[in-house]
Formats: C-alpha cells, sequence, structure tokens
C-alpha cells in the first residue's frame, strides 16, 4: 500500500481525491522531500537519527505542521566522485544546502518555498565532472557551484475534488516534466541521462506557471509556460519583457492518482525559444516514459526522447534500467543509455548503477558506479569509470 505521500505527483500532475494534497510535483519536488521513505507505508529503518539526538526540535515540527499547516525541512547533501579518465582533474566534490516547506494556507491553496545554497569543494564540481573528463555527460546533477538560488516560490491551487490544480510563481519545472519514479538526483540516479530527459532543454528554476488536469479515472494532461532565461541566483520579472519561454505539455496513463509516479505512462512534447541576445538557439522536442511498480518493489522503466538538438545536452536519448526498493527503504539501481548529441559523430553509452543505504529518515549514503562508453568530447579515450559516495541529512 502507498500511503498519501504519493501526492509528491511524479508527472506533473495531480492526484485523485484525498490525494492531492500540494498540487503539482515529483520526486524531486518539495513536496516530496517533505515525506520520508519514498513514500512507502510503515518503513522500518536502522536508526532514529538525528530525531534521538534532539527530540524537542522535532516535537516542535511536528506542532507547527499539527496546528499551522506548516512543514519544512533542513537539509544537507555531499557528493564526491572521482575517475579514472585521461584528462581533467580526477575527482570533484561539493554540496548543498537547502531550506525548503510549504504552508497549507487554505483548504486547497498553498504556498510553497525553497532556498539553496549549491557549492563545490574545490575546482570542479560534481555537475560538470564528466566534461572535465571527456564526456558529454552531466555526472552530478544538481551539484554545481550556482550559489545561493531562490528555487521554488510559488502559489498552489487546486479543486476540492481534485480534478484540476494551477501554480504560479517560482518554479522548478524539473520537479514534473517528464518525470518518474527514480528522477530525484537526491534519493536515486545521479547522471542526467537517468534524471529529467536530457533531450530536452528545460530551463533553470524562474516564472512560470502551470496546470493539470484529470481527463477521467486514468488519464491526465499538464502544461507549463516558464522563463527560459531564469536565473534563480537573480530572480526576477524580466519573461514579460523579452518574451522568451520554455513551454510543455504533458499528456499520461496511470494506474490511479494514488500512485501517478509509480505507475505512471506518458508523453512530453515542448518548445523553448531563442534568446533574444542570441545566446541559446531555438530548441523543441519529445519524449516517452514507462515506469510500472510492480509488487511494491521492482520498477522497470523505458525512457527516450529527441529533440532539434541545438541547445539540449543530447538531439537523442534512450534510457532503460530497473530499481529495487528494499528493506529499510533502501533502494537499489541500475540503469542503461544511449546519446548521440547534434553536431558531433558517434554516440556515447553511460552505465549508472547505485545502493542507498536508508540509515534513517533524516540520513542517507549512496554510493554509485558510472561506466562511460565512447565517450564523445574525447574520442581518445574508449571508456571512463566513476565512483561516487552520495551522502544527505535531513532535520
Amino acid at each position: 500500500m502507498m500511503k498519501h505521500c504519493v501526492t509528491c505527483l511524479a508527472t506533473c500532475c495531480l492526484l485523485g481525491t484525498g490525494a492531492l494534497a500540494q498540487g503539482l510535483g515529483g520526486p524531486s519536488s518539495v513536496q516530496a522531500d517533505l515525506e520520508p521513505g519514498d513514500g512507502l507505508t510503515d518503513p522500518q529503518y536502522r536508526s532514529d537519527f538525528p530525531n534521538n539526538i534532539a527530540p524537542g526540535y522535532f516535537a516542535w515540527k511536528e506542532r507547527l505542521a499539527k496546528d499551522h499547516g506548516f512543514r519544512f525541512n533542513l537539509d544537507y547533501l555531499a557528493l564526491g566522485q572521482s575517475s579514472n579518465a585521461d584528462i581533467g582533474t580526477g575527482n570533484a566534490s561539493g554540496g548543498i544546502a537547502r531550506l525548503y516547506g510549504n504552508w497549507q494556507a487554505t483548504e486547497n491553496g498553498s504556498l510553497t518555498f525553497k532556498i539553496e545554497n549549491r557549492h563545490a569543494y574545490g575546482s570542479v564540481a560534481p555537475q560538470n565532472f564528466g566534461f572535465d573528463g571527456g564526456a558529454l555527460s552531466i555526472t552530478g546533477t544538481a551539484f554545481n557551484d550556482n550559489g545561493t538560488m531562490l528555487t521554488n516560490l510559488f502559489w498552489t491551487q487546486r479543486a476540492a475534488d481534485a480534478s484540476w490544480t494551477f501554480q504560479i510563481g517560482q518554479i522548478d519545472v524539473t520537479d514534473f516534466v517528464d518525470v518518474y519514479g527514480l528522477v530525484s538526483p537526491y534519493t536515486a540516479f545521479q547522471n542526467l541521462a537517468f534524471n529529467t530527459n536530457p533531450t530536452i532543454n528545460a530551463p533553470n528554476p524562474g516564472l512560470a506557471i502551470a496546470g493539470g488536469f484529470q481527463l477521467g479515472p486514468n488519464f491526465y494532461a499538464t502544461a507549463s509556460l516558464a522563463d527560459a532565461n531564469a536565473d534563480p541566483a537573480s530572480p526576477d520579472l524580466d519573461v514579460f519583457s523579452d518574451g522568451d519561454l520554455f513551454k510543455s505539455v504533458e499528456i499520461g496513463y496511470t494506474s490511479g492518482f494514488d500512485r501517478v509516479y509509480f505507475d505512471n505512462i506518458h508523453m512530453t512534447f515542448w518548445h523553448s525559444d531563442e534568446a533574444s541576445d542570441g545566446s541559446r538557439a531555438e530548441d523543441y522536442g519529445a519524449a516517452f516514459s514507462g515506469a510500472w511498480f510492480i509488487n511494491n518493489t521492482w520498477m522497470p522503466f523505458l525512457r527516450a526522447g529527441t529533440s532539434k538538438g541545438t541547445a539540449a545536452l543530447y538531439e537523442k536519448s534512450v534510457s532503460a534500467g530497473v530499481g529495487y526498493f528494499a528493506r529499510n527503504t533502501d533502494l537499489a539501481g541500475i540503469g542503461l543509455n544511449w546519446a548521440e548529441a547534434n553536431g558531433i559523430s558517434g554516440s556515447q553509452k553511460t552505465i549508472e548503477a547505485f545502493y542507498r543505504f536508508s540509515i534513517s529518515p533524516g540520513l542517507q549514503i549512496t554510493p554509485s558506479i558510472q561506466y562511460i562508453d565512447d565517450p564523445l568530447l574525447d574520442s581518445s579515450q574508449s571508456s571512463i569509470t566513476l565512483f561516487g559516495l552520495r551522502a544527505r541529512v535531513v532535520f
């Protein structure tokens, strides 16, 4: 059984009656990060850390949620990676400090916020480590050195019967565009090939509007309109003056709206305007995603995308793999990706495998390995192997 934390809405979607708690979102969204245990009922853990060292603080958080509808977390994530690449630094590391939460202001309306600081420990951040070693690959998604950013500050309004959801404000469209149950770089795969589809030229968090609608008991449609030039380190309203926009539409099927990112098949169509200053070319494309949670244990997935390829990382991409939800809410995953890039001959193949040890609701340790065959940026290397270790602590 899944509890209502499935309202994380992995596919920019809305849930059914009784489950639409917070609106649009996915496994990497604030809604998901506020819920422990991947939405699994009665999870078992190895420890109660850090709750056991500050019981008064966590009791206070629970009272805030119960009495005032205000929930928040502080968390810190760290990622270190090393590789055997013939070029580059050979290692990269960085961290992310985040404050995020949600205030249920009215019965059907809520305010979501997230402030974060992303930083590198050394000269190269994990997000750029693949490029540094000669691969056209983002090997540490989200672990960049962009500094302090406002990534979420938006209002959600939803129908009392959960038939529609609307959001407006500072939004990260990668929280809901073309996502599935293993999309989060904070809790699952680290390589962009298995996160948001790498053929989609998704913008940085910025001013956006988004909505979702139920189309019967199993089908849904969603859409978004966002600032294609957004800079969360310096948020503004310039989208209204320059008109450079990112647009997306998604049509999907789910076994039930209480399992929307566990059982989901969808198509996503998107378009990004050329930047007015010429710094970014027009791009557009389509993506397919299918994932199904078998016996609440196995999640096989197949994802593919194609784009004009002028601004997205890849022009064509196909990914397949499986996740295994183990005891103690541990999570194992393995994925394989094939990709081609615009203007570069040949194809690049990527394999990633990881095992997330869930020590407690507030502590996770995730070792991983990535193997990149025929790296597109350095044809002199036949392959690159990367080892990674990610940690997350939640207060």
